[in-house]
């Protein structure tokens, strides 16, 4: 239980900021509709650490929560390093 809470702790943040940003930067329009998604940021939040709680051992959740992240955080460098996806001013 104790390795599920940590997992949901430290990794639920970093994944639903993710999981919001890539929401918020492929979207059609990013300057009408950031700040909604960014209001439903506390929700994704909530929902990320809820489902830590439905992997069987504390090591999966880490395990899968951990690469998620990394792998989402290396596409988003990606698709920006590359110009693919632009940052509306």
């Amino acid at each position: 239980m104790w390795g599920k809470s940590t997992a949901a702790v430290f990794l639920g943040m970093p994944l639903s900021v993710l999981v919001v940003g890539f929401a918020a930067l492929l979207s059609h329009d990013q300057a009408s509709t950031t700040l909604p998604w960014l209001l439903l940021f506390f929700l994704v939040w909530i929902a990320v650490m809820t489902c830590t709680f439905l992997f069987r051992t504390g090591l999966r959740a880490w395990l899968w929560m951990g690469g998620l992240t990394i792998a989402g955080y290396a596409a988003l460098h990606f698709l920006k390093a590359s110009g693919l996806v632009r940052i509306a001013a």
